[in-house]
């Protein structure tokens, strides 16, 4: 009977999830969808990328911000994070008129680098954009994407755009993790509700059109400066100051390869275990959770007798149900939603992993530099 309770308790976790967490696992909120019709005027915008020994994919990402056909002015700042490949000369080398490379100064305590080169970047945007476009070098831009962000940002009033770049999805380790990524980030902060006045904000660090006087009033980048999950402290932020508004697309593409598991463990625990407050009954109460919600259902499925059978066989397919709009979007095999519960033990490994490198001193390690917990 104890079984049987689980099985019909985990049954009924997954059927909550699918109706009651604002359709989360649909993924409707699209930034090709309900299109903003053109602002009777395109205000100033100014783009800051920060960028540490992105030498690989930094042409192509500024290359992409150079070929934006937005009918207003338009500026480039790049500030290159003490970078020790190039990165710097390789803007520079392009020759564009739209782009200022800043050598960015000493990382003070109590800031994150990327952080703390949004910040220079800010300062030296000074006060003519009325939006700043935040986006990181590793990202590769569609022509009218400033332009889609900034009608959108115009139309609605809103004090942050942002777009959840489309990931790259090549290798078999990134086929594999990289959906489900975006699955769990649509879990935690349902798209729908950030979108919704009243509710908790959220953003998409690769992606964000910030409207400037919005992040004055909040305090500028200094008041999330040791953040490591910083596009969603900053995205909740600003929606203190006024609506929000967050979504895929298609326009904006994340180049940064993740060519076996290894390099995608890296990206997952550099800031999972900082999205649980560093606290040891979070962790175990997640690694928990995820074990009953995701690895329980095939195990009962497989193993129970019975409804306990039936209920865990209902919820495994109820949970592959939910992933499948998610792999339609990345042009997936549908069969990757019955991996999903073992691709949901791979994030509980890292999650784990994320915390042990925090207890070695090695948290949010990124470009050699360990960052989590600075004001710890």
């Amino acid at each position: 009977m104890i079984v049987q309770g689980l099985s019909l308790g985990v049954l009924a976790i997954w059927l909550g999830l699918i109706l009651g967490r604002d359709g989360f696992w649909m993924a409707r909120e699209r930034d090709d969808r309900n299109l903003p019709a053109a602002p009777p005027r395109w205000p100033d915008v100014t783009a800051i990328v920060p960028a540490r020994d992105e030498a690989d994919v930094v042409a192509r990402s500024i290359g992409s911000l150079i070929a934006q056909d937005y009918p207003g002015r338009f500026r480039i700042v790049l500030v290159d994070d003490s970078s020790s490949d190039g990165t710097g000369a390789i803007v520079r080398a392009l020759g564009s008129n739209r782009v200022d490379v800043l050598a960015g100064m000493l990382l003070p305590h109590g800031w994150t680098g990327k952080l703390w080169a949004m910040e220079q970047g800010i300062e030296s945007a000074g006060s003519a954009p009325v939006w700043l476009w935040l986006t990181d070098a590793d990202i590769a831009h569609a022509p009218d994407t400033l332009r889609a962000l900034v009608a959108r940002g115009e139309t609605g009033g809103f004090t942050l755009v942002s777009l959840m770049a489309r990931l790259r999805c090549e290798t078999f380790a990134e086929r594999m993790l990289v959906p489900a990524f975006v699955f769990f980030f649509q879990m935690l902060y349902p798209f729908a509700r950030v979108n919704r006045p009243g509710t908790a904000g959220a953003a998409a660090g690769g992606c964000m059109l910030v409207r400037r006087t919005a992040l004055e009033r909040a305090g500028g980048i200094d008041a999330i400066r040791g953040a490591l999950i910083d596009d969603c402290t900053l995205g909740a932020l600003l929606k203190r100051q006024g609506p929000v508004w967050l979504g895929l697309t298609d326009r904006s593409l994340s180049i940064r390869p993740y060519d076996d598991f290894a390099s995608v463990a890296a990206m997952i625990s550099r800031s999972a275990y900082a999205q649980l407050r560093y606290s040891p009954w979070l962790l175990t109460g997640t690694l928990l959770g995820l074990l009953l919600v995701y690895v329980a259902p095939p195990l009962l499925a497989l193993f129970g007798q019975g409804l306990t059978r039936w209920f865990g066989l209902i919820a495994w397919l109820a949970m592959a149900l939910s992933f499948q709009p998610i792999l339609r979007f990345y042009r997936r095999s549908p069969l990757w939603g019955l991996a999903l519960p073992g691709i949901a033990a791979f994030y509980a490994g890292c999650t784990l992993l994320s915390a042990w490198q925090h207890a070695r001193g090695r948290g949010g390690m990124w470009k050699g530099r360990a960052q989590a917990g600075a004001e710890s």
